[in-house]
């Protein structure tokens, strides 16, 4: 139970930090079947959710009533001094007051006052003997960065739309407001597309994986696939936008296709081709023709219906150039168009797609290739072959999101025990991922400006369940949360003891993290090798 008069350091919230959450004067507020809650018309999302997650876990009514005789009250002030997504929160023996700068403020004030609660908040049915206090407290805080994401692989192993659902849930207890979800690759087409519909009853499914990254290449002779229907995706945003989370599509182009050229091979370099079952680069590419352009133009025009998002990812990465050099075609529109080479002409190609959203009144990012030959202005580069691209990027006067792989690739191993499941790339601890810095050393202030935020990737080539998602993501991306929440200097032994408190509530909420010490027996994957 927390200590009601002066919370201890593990009490406070997990974000903000502890010196900013400031220990009320008086004691704290036990909430019973009596306690109401109020919320002005901006702040009623959050009342809803406030409402069915605690109404779930403590059993309480927490009847909507009105201000007066209210004991926790929502309320959006842009008057308060907060800034963009800020709130206050302030408890005392009276009840709770969450003032929020804007609906998402008072969203993220309200999953704090749930981090005050004994752990069990988390849970999805009430258990005996549990007293519901929040402790005195006055916290007054705010985001550091407004791009605070999370990207999710869907296209090497699918995820069922019940679990992009819970992922989001996962976020939004973190504070984290950008869903980036990689709908294609190699390995897989994973939404529906009206115009074309090949790409999922075609592309969306492999017929075998590739087991572990070892060579030669291990299979394991089982089909796999899924997609999300257009009523899913509509689903999936609007349940991450009640919690404040903006949901970004990415269609990789023009490299990581081979499931679209399967689906149509018109739209590659090398006729019929299966749906990849390998990880890695490949050298199968789309084509650069005006029927290529034309297709993908279609399929951004379906996605711009289903995604309000303003940012649209069209990936660019890892984009092989040998099919181009032997392609007519492709060397033809080098020439007419004076590019120079292959280089030229990925650049050529991305910019199109850049002028064909931005007509739409949507920005295009993509990650840090897209550089190479040339960027369009408004294009925004997501970082990941190490910091310089960011770099180069801000100071050409371009939005940067800062994803580099040594600190944001979580399916990379956790430590260098052999008991790790599936060990790839370097070693990124949870204390990395806590102690990065986002914003690269040498910017100028007006560079630094361009730095929109963060987030990390999660490549799913071998991670094939839920479970295992799970063990890969938490608790790094706990960690993430407060590296692009707060601001000033990181101190990992300090948090370390916050997080081992935050670690009940997902033990609560059902999470099956790494433990700090190493993975449980049933979390390893004996014989199956990394790299």
């Amino acid at each position: 139970m927390p200590d009601t008069s002066s919370p201890r350091l593990d009490d406070r919230p997990l974000v903000p930090r502890p010196d900013q959450a400031v220990p009320g004067d008086s004691g704290g507020f036990t909430l019973t079947t009596a306690t109401r809650v109020s919320a002005d018309p901006e702040a009623r999302g959050t009342l809803a959710w406030l409402q069915r997650e605690l109404g779930a876990s403590t059993g309480l009514p927490l009847h909507a009533g009105d201000e007066d005789d209210a004991r926790i009250r929502l309320s959006v002030d842009r008057t308060a001094g907060l800034g963009p997504e800020g709130y206050r929160l302030i408890v005392d023996e009276e009840g709770a007051i969450v003032v929020g700068h804007d609906p998402a403020g008072v969203f993220y004030g309200a999953q704090t006052l749930r981090q005050l609660l004994p752990a069990d908040a988390y849970r999805g049915a009430p258990l005996d003997g549990v007293a519901w206090t929040l402790p005195a407290v006055r916290v007054t805080d705010g985001p550091r960065f407004r791009w605070r994401g999370v990207m999710l692989d869907v296209a090497r192993h699918f995820a069922p739309k019940r679990e992009v659902l819970r992922f989001v849930d996962l976020l939004a207890m973190h504070k984290l407001n950008v869903l980036h979800l990689h709908l294609t690759d190699d390995q897989g087409w994973r939404i529906q597309i009206r115009r074309y519909p090949r790409l999922t009853e075609a592309g969306s499914w492999r017929a075998e994986s590739q087991v572990g990254a070892g060579r030669p290449a291990v299979f394991d002779g089982r089909p796999h696939g899924g997609f999300y229907t257009q009523d899913d995706i509509r689903e999936i945003v609007a349940y991450a936008a009640a919690r404040h989370i903006t949901v970004v599509p990415e269609i990789d182009v023009p490299g990581h296709s081979q499931a679209a050229i399967h689906a149509y091979p018109e739209l590659g370099e090398s006729g019929a081709i299966p749906v990849g079952t390998q990880w890695g680069v490949f050298d199968e590419v789309l084509g650069v023709t005006d029927n290529v352009l034309e297709f993908y133009k279609n399929v951004f025009d379906e996605l711009l219906e289903l995604f309000p998002s303003t940012y649209v990812h069209v990936g660019g990465d890892e984009c092989p150039k040998t099919q181009w050099k032997g392609s007519a075609s492709a060397q033809r529109r080098i020439r007419e168009e004076g590019l120079g080479g292959e280089d030229g002409l990925q650049s050529w190609f991305v910019r199109q797609l850049d002028a064909h959203l931005t007509g739409r009144g949507r920005r295009l990012v993509g990650w840090d290739e897209i550089l190479e030959g040339g960027l369009a202005p408004g294009a925004t580069v997501m970082s990941w072959r190490g910091q310089e691209g960011g770099v180069a990027a801000a100071r050409a006067g371009h939005d940067v999101v800062m994803a580099p792989t040594a600190t944001s690739y979580l399916d990379y191993k956790q430590s260098d025990s052999p008991d790790e499941p599936v060990p790839v790339g370097t070693l990124l601890r949870t204390e990395d991922v806590y102690t990065a810095e986002p914003v690269p050393g040498g910017l100028t202030d007006d560079e630094a400006r361009h730095v929109l935020g963060a987030q990390v990737n999660v490549w799913t080539e071998h991670i094939d369940t839920p479970r295992a998602l799970d063990y890969m993501v938490f608790p790094r991306a706990t960690a993430f949360a407060e590296q692009v929440w707060s601001s000033g200097e990181r101190d990992y032994a300090e948090f370390e003891p916050r997080l081992r408190r935050h670690l009940e509530r997902l033990d609560a909420a059902g999470v099956e993290y790494r433990p700090l010490e190493g993975p449980r027996p049933w979390q390893t994957r004996p014989g199956v090798r990394g790299w």
